[in-house]
């Protein structure tokens, strides 16, 4: 059956980020899919509900607060988990964002520790992850949460822009030297429904403004993610690696704008 192809039974997948928003409707899909979970994100209260549904569902949840931009925490995020399952499947890159901020109000430390957040982070645990993998069951699968930021030209986000950008250009640059055990996408997504979104979703016009400029009429919602995310987890895309996979509601240019002011004269 073709269906059993997105299963993924009695697999287990680190998930970063998951105490909230995508990074929990990931973790709910890959448990109603079959999955054993370990949930890692900076807040422990937001994990154990998290938890608390993954084994509702039957499956095993395991916790591990986890600062991502910490090289030893996610070193300790591995060991809980081989630990725990003695084994690694799936892990899905979810933690990262940054608030935006215009290009001459970035500072270098600012772009830094953006750049560190989103990309240097997955890039530490995929090594982790894939050395892991391939030692205890000989595959797996790698899927990196990028942003439409990435490929859109977006006032105000110079520094999470170029390290979507980043992201999604690694993603591509590493899969060819994991295959063919480990799997290697992103998926580039767009305006869901969470709590980074709440400003746009809780005003009138902006959320009118949104609306209008999303074709498919409506924000994501942290399942529409989920579900992308299993195909490329499963084996339903076991010929799929290297690919930058854009779910968006069809948006092909910024929904809304963060206004900016000319840069004038000092004097």
């Amino acid at each position: 059956m073709i269906l059993d192809r997105f299963r993924v039974d009695d697999r287990v997948a680190i998930v970063t980020g998951a105490g909230l928003g995508i990074g929990r409707g990931i973790a709910v899909g890959l448990a109603e899919a079959g999955a054993h979970l370990v949930l890692a994100a900076r807040t422990e209260a937001d994990l154990d509900e998290v938890a608390e549904q993954v084994r509702a569902r039957g499956r095993r949840a395991l916790t591990v607060p986890t600062d991502v931009t910490d090289v030893v925490a996610l070193g300790a995020l591995v060991d809980a988990t081989i630990l725990e399952h003695g084994r690694l499947d799936i892990l899905i890159n979810n933690a990262g964002g940054a608030m935006p901020r215009p290009f001459m109000d970035t500072s270098e430390g600012f772009l830094e520790r953006v750049f560190h957040f989103n990309v240097t982070s997955a890039f530490n645990l995929s090594k982790l992850a894939a050395r892991l993998m391939v030692d205890t069951v000989g595959q797996g699968a790698i899927v990196n949460i990028s942003s439409r930021s990435a490929s859109m030209t977006q006032t105000a986000f110079v520094a999470y822009g170029a390290s979507k950008a980043a992201l999604d250009r690694m993603t591509r640059n590493m899969a060819p030297e994991l295959a063919p055990r480990v799997r290697v996408n992103a998926i580039d997504v767009g305006g869901v429904a969470t709590r980074s979104l709440d400003v746009v979703l809780t005003d009138e016009v902006l959320h009118q403004q949104f609306l209008d400029g999303t074709p498919m009429h409506r924000p994501g919602e942290p399942e529409d993610i989920a579900c992308a995310v299993l195909y490329l987890a499963s084996d339903a895309s076991s010929w799929v690696t290297g690919k930058v996979f854009e779910v968006d509601g069809g948006t092909e240019a910024p929904a809304i704008a963060v206004p900016v002011g000319p840069l004038e004269p000092t004097s």
